[in-house]
């Protein structure tokens, strides 16, 4: 079986973010499976994305899809090929850009609008719409109207490397500290702001925490400065955008792993924490409860409910392991092979 996707989302963990890590853990899952996968991206950057998407797929309508058996296009990217000759064509949703957009303000809330209505044309005309969660399954429906078949298909995690990066980059959580890592691009949606309130809130009863943050985005400024006028400069880490093997190190190191993110389609950092068995504090919304259901939960808006979940896992080592051991088992149903051959399953009935 020949598959060939499309996506102008950057193939870089730093730039394409969860989106990347899910594609190219299924891509690599599938071609172990005995699939020929072939990736189409654009042939060049733009400083503009929105741009360089629609640049890009007009390019790819032109491209001979003959010696396909299908083509699976990611978010908004096919929604020209989709609804024409050729081979079936499946639109795989992994973050729903018209939900994204709520969340968002300015330039990049006028543009999510725009990207959004080719969303909304992709899967109202693809042979198959995919997604990762019950929760954007629904959020396809209730914002782009009625569409193609939905199926939902979880986002893969290479356990076997992470595995591995973990026994080469060996590290422990600090006794000197109660740790918290979160990790993830700073969109207004990751609210990184309520976790820095929340952190605040926290020191008033845990001393010795401190906060590490892997990351970058738009918001960094604002968080930096929000960060002095908290007086959290000594409690709070900015490490940037890690390697795959400090990022090893990160989870491992911290004794909690938060990020309230109140917009997930799925939340691929959430199996990352898991399958380093670290207990995880998030919010209730989105698809959080879904994917990460052992998980402390706050109260979405609420910095409080959020420090209060971080103090009861600071007076708690039982529960801090119970959890992560929690996490670790329900994490082995996303590993690659299983998601791989869910998949292929998809496409087969399709075909």
């Amino acid at each position: 079986m020949k598959l060939r996707f499309y996506t102008a989302t950057p193939f870089n963990v730093v730039q394409g973010s969860g989106t990347f890590s899910g594609l190219n853990s299924l891509v690599n899952g599938l071609r172990a499976a005995g699939a020929t996968v072939e990736v189409i991206g654009p042939r060049s950057r733009l400083p503009n994305f929105t741009a360089e998407r629609y640049l890009f797929n007009r390019w790819i309508t032109t491209l001979d899809r003959s010696d396909c058996d299908a083509t699976i296009g990611y978010d908004l990217d096919g929604y020209r090929l989709a609804g024409t000759s050729g081979p079936p064509h499946l639109a795989a949703v992994k973050g729903v850009i018209a939900d994204e957009r709520i969340h968002e303000r300015g330039i990049n809330r006028l543009l999510l609008g725009l990207q959004s209505r080719w969303e909304r044309r992709h899967v109202q005309r693809a042979n198959r719409v995919t997604t990762s969660s019950a929760y954007s399954a629904g959020r396809i429906t209730s914002l782009y109207g009625p569409c193609a078949p939905v199926q939902v298909i979880p986002e893969p995690i290479n356990l076997a490397l992470w595995k591995e990066s973990f026994r080469k980059n060996p590290a422990q959580p600090d006794p000197r500290h109660f740790t918290v890592l979160c990790v993830c691009r700073f969109f207004p949606r990751k609210r990184v702001n309520m976790l820095l309130r929340a952190i605040a809130l926290a020191r008033r009863s845990i001393d010795n925490i401190q906060l590490r943050i892997v990351g970058d985005g738009a918001e960094a400024n604002r968080l930096r400065q929000l960060t002095s006028e908290l007086g959290l400069e000594c409690a709070v880490h900015w490490l940037g955008n890690a390697e795959p093997s400090q990022l090893a190190i990160e989870y491992q190191q911290c004794d909690v792993f938060c990020l309230p993110s109140v917009q997930e389609g799925f939340g691929v950092v959430f199996l990352e924490a898991m399958a380093a068995a670290k207990p995880i504090v998030a919010v209730r919304a989105a698809a959080v409860p879904e994917v990460a259901p052992h998980a402390l939960l706050a109260d979405p808006d609420s910095p409080a409910s959020l420090a209060e979940q971080l103090t009861r896992l600071a007076a708690d080592p039982a529960l801090r392991t119970t959890i992560g051991q929690e996490g670790f088992a329900r994490v082995q149903q996303f590993d690659q092979p299983v998601v791989a051959a869910e998949f292929l399953q998809m496409v087969e009935k399709l075909l």
